[in-house]
């Protein structure tokens, strides 16, 4: 009998980590990012380009887990230079630190307007702030990625999104996409 129960609280101890991993995907599948401006996968409006007035759009998010402390946000497009050859993704965005409780960011939002303790990181014009789709050549993909994570990040000096990716590993509860695309 004790054979048996040293066994068994073997196996029980086997069955909770796959039953916290499987919890923790329930709750990554429940965060959502979507925007009023454009459908995920849809074509992302002229307004929110360089060829229109390059304000950011609208953007909203529920289904944050509990324990979650601050959220990131990088836009980013990995067909760049052109979606048949690309060499690189090209980042448009990089915020940090919003709050859990905010539920999503105004259409061109302002710095002075971000959530208070929200931080900006630098995108790939090297300098903060949102620069919209503008693709050299064919239809590009834009990835709205909003994280989930257990802490508050500290000043990270306007990191770039390398920076802030290596900042946020093992802090991910959830994620969450949005695709818009764009062509010129």
């Amino acid at each position: 009998m004790k054979l048996c129960f040293v066994l068994c609280a073997g196996a029980l101890s086997l069955l909770l980590p796959a039953s916290a991993a499987h919890a923790r995907a329930a709750t990554e599948d429940s965060m959502q990012i979507h925007s009023t401006a454009f459908s995920d996968k849809g074509e992302i409006p002229q307004r929110y380009t360089c060829d229109g007035q390059d304000v950011s759009p609208p953007l909203a998010w529920s289904g944050v887990p509990r324990g979650t402390q601050s959220l990131v946000l990088i836009v980013d497009d990995p067909d760049a230079p052109d979606p048949a050859a690309p060499k690189r993704t090209w980042v448009h965005w990089v915020l940090y630190n919003l709050p859990p409780d905010s539920a999503g960011l105004a259409e061109g939002v302002a710095p002075d307007d971000l959530p208070s303790g929200a931080l900006q990181g630098r995108n790939d014009w090297k300098r903060t702030g949102y620069g919209g789709p503008c693709p050299p050549i064919g239809r590009h993909r834009y990835f709205h990625k909003l994280y989930a994570l257990d802490r508050v990040l500290p000043n990270l000096s306007q990191p770039d999104k390398a920076a802030l990716l290596r900042a946020i590993e093992d802090h991910v509860l959830a994620e969450a996409v949005l695709v818009g695309t764009y062509q010129r």
